[in-house]
């Protein structure tokens, strides 16, 4: 039993990131009163907010792993879960291009492991018919692994999305909330933010590159997480038909090495880099990192503009010591959903699944909602609606009239529902993420100060008081002067 005057939950998930918020989804089916534990201030604040974005097929895992098994399914079911959750996806395919017959035999080798993994419709294109359906790919390229089931999604949208949905199922997320202790009670789980507590009888650690530190709480070392920089390059939108396919380097030992891919919203995105580190929280680019970049994209589509780069960023993939998913439960009722490094976006529906049933064979009874609705209205509807529907929407609501980021074309409307609705944004980044606002060319110069009015507004708090993304991340530190 919970102790008295701690709230109690049937289950905790630990860390709203994208493994997290589907597993969150995934138990909200059932008749269970769920929390969502994030210690920022928002969802999607690690890997999850910094990654390729792509959806693998699952040719690169090898055989048998849980990688393997869980990519592949996850994949298969990534369309259905992004209709139902409004979330932008396209099956542009993938390529892996080699560059001499070293190369090639790598990835002949690739085909078979997808092939014993059940990725359909593999195949090697020769040089002919790569630059056909690849127009900008390098002369240089003598042939490629085309897989058609490759895709690309948004992992931010996504994740926010499926928080939302939980939520709207029932489910309680908890901001700013940092596990700091855990300690069983019979069969209930206590946990600890400092003074802030919570009970629940299942427990789900899906804390990304902490997931170790959290297992640890209750006596699991058996695994070890450290964080691997990806830097990335991402350019202007008219650059997003330089690539039609996700196009890979030929994998090393460290990932999948530099790609070149369009996202979901036009833009061009390339990189990451792989090196190790030691600190969790790390996260700048370096000028040897992004120089890596071009050069190695570059070699890939030699026509790359560069010069029309609108930012660049540096994502940290967690790393487990096992080579694989560590999906492992070392006390009834506590499951670790860790070392979730790429293909962890892909896998994420089926890892929810995994879960789920690792919960039944340890005996918890799990009743299906009759009530239970796993569509979400997307965040996305005006930006993509016709003319005729965007003036209906406006004449019902006049804020949906006004813009506010002129280079994506963001309306006030979008950002007070971002805001309003659940998971709402709390800060400028946390907007940004769900309407894209302040993503163009001028990377929020112009429409910020509007943001963090109606920021302001709608959460009752000072202008001044308004962060980039929580915490001590202030936007402005004072007044330049006195009112009158």
């Amino acid at each position: 039993m919970a102790a008295e005057g701690i709230a109690y939950y049937d289950a905790a998930v630990i860390g709203a990131g994208v493994a997290g918020a589907m597993t969150a989804r995934e138990l909200s089916r059932y008749d269970l009163k769920i929390c969502i534990l994030e210690k920022e201030n928002d969802v999607a604040m690690g890997a999850s907010r910094a990654n390729s974005a792509i959806v693998h097929a699952g040719f690169d895992a090898k055989e048998g792993t849980l990688k393997a098994k869980l990519n592949v399914k996850g994949s298969e079911m990534m369309s259905r879960v992004a209709q139902e959750l409004g979330v932008k996806y396209k099956n542009n395919g993938s390529l892996v291009i080699a560059f001499d017959e070293k190369e090639r035999s790598m990835i002949e080798k690739l085909l078979i492991r997808g092939n014993n993994n059940g990725v359909r419709g593999l195949r090697i294109v020769e040089r002919e018919e790569l630059r056909r359906i690849e127009p900008n790919i390098s002369e240089k390229a003598i042939c490629a692994l085309y897989a058609p089931t490759g895709a690309i999604i948004c992992p931010y949208e996504l994740t926010a999305a499926a928080v939302g949905n939980a939520m709207d199922n029932g489910a309680e997320l908890l901001r700013n909330f940092e596990v700091t202790g855990i300690e069983k009670k019979d069969d209930v789980f206590e946990i600890s933010s400092g003074s802030k507590k919570i009970s629940a009888r299942i427990v789900i650690n899906a804390a990304g590159l902490y997931a170790d530190k959290i297992a640890a709480m209750v006596g699991d070392t058996s695994f070890s997480i450290h964080p691997r920089r990806g830097e990335y390059i991402l350019l202007d939108k008219e650059c997003g038909a330089a690539a039609v396919h996700t196009v890979f380097r030929t994998p090393t030992e460290k990932g999948k090495g530099i790609l070149v891919t369009p996202t979901v919203d036009g833009n061009l995105l390339t990189g990451p880099t792989s090196v190790d580190m030691t600190d969790k929280e790390d996260k700048s680019t370096t000028d040897d990192g992004l120089a890596r970049v071009k050069r190695e994209t570059s070699e890939s589509i030699p026509s790359i503009p560069f010069a029309k780069t609108i930012t660049s960023f540096c994502g940290l993939r967690a790393v487990g010591s096992t080579g694989d998913f560590i999906i492992t439960s070392p006390v009834r009722g506590f499951i670790n959903a860790a070392g979730i490094e790429s293909p962890g976006l892909s896998a994420s529906p089926a890892i929810a699944e995994f879960i789920r049933n690792m919960l039944l064979e340890q005996g918890f009874s799990l009743k299906l909602r009759k009530d239970y609705n796993p569509v979400r209205p997307p965040m996305h509807g005006f930006a993509c609606a016709d003319t005729e529907e965007k003036n209906r929407i406006i004449k019902e609501n006049p804020a949906f009239g006004r813009i506010v980021c002129r280079c994506e074309r963001v309306t006030e409307g979008e950002i007070l529902e971002a805001i309003r609705r659940n998971p709402g944004a709390r800060d400028v980044d946390g907007v940004k993420r769900r309407t894209r606002s302040g993503m163009g060319r001028c990377q929020g110069g112009f429409c910020s100060p509007r943001i963090m009015e109606i920021l302001a507004d709608e959460l009752k708090l000072p202008f001044e008081a308004v962060t980039k993304s929580g915490g001590a991340s202030l936007m402005c530190v004072g007044k330049t002067k006195e009112g009158r």
